[in-house]
């Protein structure tokens, strides 16, 4: 009897153990009752009756290194059921472009279970579902593009697989947030071709910058060497009016003396009642003399018209007279 009771308790124990489920945060549950759909469990202790309530079981996919550090991907069954936001990375496929290329690419999707009612009953296997959804609406967004505008458009591409497959996965109860583009590898001979071709972009546009630094290098030089000259031809335009008026300013400030020194002359020959032309025209012929005999020539050529002069010499000598 003791036995039976014990057996009973221990049973008793078992089913209110099994009866109470606790949830953890951001966790779920999807509880069905006879097989059908009863209630789903919030985070938190909940109670559900043993035996009668089962929860249901949904297949899910767990990434794991190995010691190489290759990913592998491992797929179970839970019953717990994660909200949070979950990122599959998917293996490197090779997709086409629209100019018949074949280029190999890998992806991350970031999406969030939202409703897990519809993530149980609405598709059967949804880790595999969002992985053939996904391979095969890239191979469609890869193949309206070009290989220079697949390697040019990531932000393109992302937008549009995201936009593509938020509304393709809405009835199972997901919600992809980020689509993101890891590898875009074109083959080997593309990817020589394309290497090559940058290289003679690059020198391309080297020698094109070298030649723009010699044109604007002779350009300045031209330009100094015509401010050179310019500066120079005004520095000498400068130099001789600056001469020319120093010239100017001294012939006639000898001007001005000779004019006072003549005034002086004739003030001083008309006192002692002379002629001053003839006084001046004498002296002028003497100093011309003297330079003719300074010059060392034994040969002095006098003037044909030299009466005039030597009445002017005379005339100087009546001048000496009577001032001695």
């Amino acid at each position: 009897m003791i036995i039976v009771v014990g057996i009973l308790a221990l049973f008793v124990i078992i089913l209110v153990a099994k009866g109470i489920v606790v949830v953890r945060q951001a966790e779920t549950m999807i509880i069905e009752r006879l097989g059908r759909y009863h209630r789903t469990l919030v985070s938190g202790i909940n109670v559900i009756v043993p035996i009668v309530d089962r929860a249901r079981a949904i297949d899910w996919r767990f990434v794991r290194t190995d010691p190489k550090g290759t990913p592998v991907y491992l797929h179970t069954k839970t019953e717990r059921i994660d909200l949070r936001e979950t990122v599959y990375d998917f293996p490197r496929q090779g997709v086409i472009t629209r100019d018949n290329v074949t280029i190999e690419i890998n992806a991350l999707l970031y999406f969030q279970l939202v409703d897990p009612m519809k993530v149980v009953y609405e598709i059967a296997n949804l880790p595999d579902a969002v992985q053939k959804l996904t391979q095969t609406t890239l191979r469609n967004v890869i193949g309206e593009l070009d290989l220079d505008e697949t390697l040019t458009s990531r932000d393109t591409i992302n937008t549009k697989l995201r936009i593509i497959l938020d509304e393709a996965t809405h009835k199972w109860g997901v919600k992809v947030n980020r689509v993101e583009l890891q590898d875009i590898l074109p083959p080997r001979d593309v990817q020589e071709a394309m290497e090559k071709q940058m290289r003679a972009e690059r020198e391309k546009r080297a020698t094109i910058l070298n030649a723009e630094a010699s044109r604007n290098s002779a350009i300045l030089e031209s330009e100094g060497q015509r401010q050179s000259l310019i500066n120079n031809a005004d520095g000498s335009r400068q130099s001789q009016v600056l001469m020319a008026q120093g010239q100017a300013e001294a012939r006639e400030r000898v001007a001005q003396a000779e004019a006072a020194a003549i005034r002086s002359v004739a003030a001083a020959v008309a006192d002692l009642k002379g002629d001053p032309t003839q006084y001046l025209i004498a002296v002028r012929y003497i100093e011309a003399i003297k330079e003719m005999a300074s010059g060392g020539n034994k040969v002095v050529f006098m003037p044909f018209e030299a009466g005039g002069v030597m009445g002017s010499l005379g005339a100087l000598k009546e001048l000496w007279k009577h001032t001695s």
